[in-house]
């Protein structure tokens, strides 16, 4: 292989992969947030069956993964579309990655309480 064909990843690249990582994660749980909200048409008390294994920390858990998720999807979606339809958002798309990240991150550690505040009390008490 010669030398300097083979692309290393920067910014650019790992933002391409969360991109496509969130994307997929956000199609799975609609796919199954359709499924298990279908079930209410079935039977409502398979459904509430359901509703109620959801409550639980490990779900919460992961609902707080949903919104970080979406949230970073969002945000590099908007930078994605600045840096197609900006004249100058290539020559700035890692600085507005970076600005995505630092939102992303100050806008997370604020949902950190509101979404995981029944598994705190939970697992710590009031």
């Amino acid at each position: 292989m010669p030398a300097g064909t083979l692309y290393r990843g920067r910014e650019g690249m790992w933002s391409w992969v969360a991109h496509r990582v969130t994307g997929v994660l956000i199609f799975f749980f609609l796919f199954v947030h359709v499924l298990d909200t279908s079930l209410v048409r079935v039977s409502p008390e398979a459904y509430d069956e359901v509703v109620a294994t959801y409550k639980n920390p490990i779900v919460n858990l992961m609902e707080y993964g949903l919104v970080a998720a979406v949230l970073f999807h969002a945000l590099n979606g908007l930078r994605v579309i600045a840096v197609d339809f900006w004249s100058k958002g290539p020559r700035y798309q890692k600085q507005m990655l970076w600005t995505v990240v630092g939102v992303w991150v100050v806008l997370m550690a604020g949902a950190f309480y509101p979404i995981l505040q029944h598994t705190l009390r939970d697992l710590f008490g009031s």
